[in-house]
């Protein structure tokens, strides 16, 4: 087992919490469904900018872009902890994993939800 490092202070601090944020991105883009998320989010940027949504449209979309990797990250951190505790099957495994996908879930909803409220604006068809 290795030791845990020391921990940083000050300005090495920030620089550490940078690493591992880093570190974290690289572990999450090994996740495919991350992947997906992306390339979704590129696609609802470029049809934004296509059909011309106002600024609004793109912070609502890179915040909630941001929400949901986030909550990718949580739920692969879930996943990678519970596949740890539990290498074999547990009711209680497939709980905490089905919780985090669902969770990840609402959030892809509330992306297309956002998507299409903008779109419907630009065209007319929201109030």
């Amino acid at each position: 087992m290795t030791n845990r490092p020391q921990k940083q202070e000050g300005v090495g601090h920030v620089f550490a919490a940078a690493r591992y944020s880093l570190g974290g991105v690289k572990r999450l883009w090994r996740e495919t469904a991350f992947q997906h998320e992306t390339l979704a989010f590129g696609l609802i940027i470029g049809i934004f900018v296509f059909a011309g949504a106002p600024l609004w449209g793109f912070v609502g979309a890179v915040l909630l872009y941001l929400l949901t990797a986030s909550i990718e990250a949580l739920n692969t951190a879930v996943e990678e902890l519970t596949d740890h505790a539990s290498p074999h099957y547990s009711k209680m495994a497939e709980h905490a994993k089905d919780l985090g996908s669902f969770a990840v879930f609402c959030l892809l909803l509330a992306n297309g939800v956002w998507a299409a409220y903008v779109l419907a604006s630009l065209w007319g068809w929201a109030a």
